[in-house]
């Protein structure tokens, strides 16, 4: 029998991290939220979109719990709500971590199995991760595109990452909100410390470098 995401799980506060392209930080923005909340003392449920099987290792590491796998591309909606509400069962918060860019897809004329879709299918805001390693008020443009692309999706804030330092953020967020589309929430550094290796085909698993240190300096950052 399906489970509809109705009543009490639907009260439980949702987002969906998702990013302007792949590579750009999503993972490490997610896990680093996750095991922030998780050391506050909340109960934090896990999910990638995509049949992912590395990424919800570090989801793992950070919140203590299973993490689960959504696709828009090989699941029903129905589906994929099912396999929601069983998994968020007595969570406080639910994290969502998206696949590829924010509108990537199936196809490029349709959102089947992108992060947009689930996002909207979840009625969950998204946190659009953006580089900003070599952009300043341009980011406010990449913004824009995003925020106004598709005006059924909720796009609930930012987080840059690869920043140099507060004044580079300064200028972004000064650009970000004055445009108004978005809030700029917060960034990250580009330091070494907190960037999550990548080797041939993306093989990282979680348990090579998801230390107690290295999440504890995720959540410093976060």
């Amino acid at each position: 029998m399906l489970i509809p995401i109705t009543g009490e799980r639907t009260a439980i506060p949702r987002i969906v991290v998702a990013g302007t392209h792949s590579g750009v930080g999503k993972t490490t923005v997610a896990t680093a939220l996750m095991a922030a909340f998780t050391r506050r003392g909340l109960r934090v449920q896990a999910f990638k979109i995509g049949p992912d099987f590395i990424d919800p290792g570090f989801h793992r590491a950070a919140t203590g719990r299973p993490s689960h796998n959504l696709d828009g591309w090989m699941l029903s909606r129905a589906a994929n709500e099912e396999i929601y509400a069983r998994a968020v069962g007595d969570a406080d918060l639910v994290i969502v971590e998206g696949v590829m860019g924010l509108f990537d897809g199936e196809s490029g004329t349709k959102e089947t199995g992108s992060s947009a879709e689930m996002a909207k299918w979840l009625d969950a805001p998204v946190l659009l991760v953006v580089d900003a390693a070599a952009m300043a008020r341009s980011g406010a443009a990449m913004v824009h595109g995003y925020a106004t692309f598709d005006p059924k999706l909720d796009l609930g804030g930012v987080i840059f990452n690869r920043v140099n330092g507060a004044g580079h953020y300064r200028y972004l967020r000064e650009a970000v909100e004055a445009a108004g589309e978005a809030e700029a929430l917060g960034y990250l550094t580009s330091e070494d410390a907190i960037r999550l290796p990548e080797r041939h085909l993306g093989l990282t698993l979680a348990q090579e470098v998801a230390s107690p240190n290295f999440l504890s300096e995720l959540v410093r950052w976060i």
